[in-house]
């Protein structure tokens, strides 16, 4: 029961995230506010809110039965629990997180205060919880992948409540988080495409550098080239007008 409530899971997942692997390139390229973006930008958001809940029962159904669920794979029990059940947990949330963060940032655009609604809050909370989990469970099995990844949960907890608790972010605050939001939950659930689909086909790959950190290299460089083009667009621009002397 547990292992065909699992493939449920996964078929969801994959069609889903589908959809909004392919949604999330259309914001990031296109015209910044334009229609697409705004249309498309929803369908990436609530597909990976999708996509975040499906994953949580792919985990769930893995620490409920690690070598049932994962017949195909020549692991441990504590292994797959660990990297399979614990990690993919921590990622769904943090996908979760981020997608919430990075909407409520822009729908609050205009009213700051409203981003300590506590559902933004609890999420900054309940992520903490994991990533705290994920990074001691890496610890007790010696994955150094399961200590490392959880660093950016570490980040995103603090970089996320450093903004909502802020008294008074700058004009473009938001804008940045915002991103950071999006694109943040982009490079989640490509490097979980990537890391654990290619598993299922070949699980030797199941901790290769490659895989992980490509997505990682990927959506960084995204949001620190768009961060930077917001920051040259707000520049005030000098004036350069010269003064006409009038003629002798």
């Amino acid at each position: 029961m547990i292992h065909e409530l699992h493939d449920l899971f996964i078929i969801g997942h994959i069609a889903v995230g589908s959809i909004g692997l392919l949604a999330f390139w259309i914001p990031v390229i296109g015209r910044k506010g334009a229609k697409p973006h705004r249309n498309w930008g929803k369908i990436f958001a609530y597909s990976m809110l999708i996509v975040g809940v499906l994953a949580i029962g792919i985990s769930g159904t893995t620490l409920l039965d690690p070598v049932g669920t994962h017949p195909h794979m020549d692991f441990t029990p504590s292994f797959i629990a660990g990297i399979f059940g614990w990690m993919m947990l921590y990622l769904a949330i943090l996908t979760i997180n981020l997608v919430w963060y990075g909407m409520s940032c822009v729908a609050n655009k205009r009213d700051h205060q409203a981003n300590r609604a506590w559902p933004n809050v609890a999420l900054q909370a309940i992520l903490l919880i994991a990533t705290t989990n994920c990074a001691i469970r890496g610890i007790l099995l010696g994955e150094p992948l399961m200590i490392g990844i959880s660093t950016i949960g570490f980040a995103t907890v603090g970089t996320n409540l450093w903004f909502i608790f802020h008294p008074a972010p700058e004009r473009n605050a938001w804008l940045r988080q915002h991103l950071k939001g999006l694109v943040g939950a982009g490079i989640s659930v490509y490097t979980a495409f990537f890391a654990f689909g290619a598993v299922r086909i070949a699980p030797e790959l199941a901790l290769s550098p490659i895989l992980w950190a490509a997505p990682c290299i990927v959506g960084l460089s995204i949001i620190f080239y768009h961060w930077w083009d917001i920051w040259r667009r707000s520049k005030p621009r000098s004036n350069t007008a010269r003064t006409m002397t009038p003629a002798e």
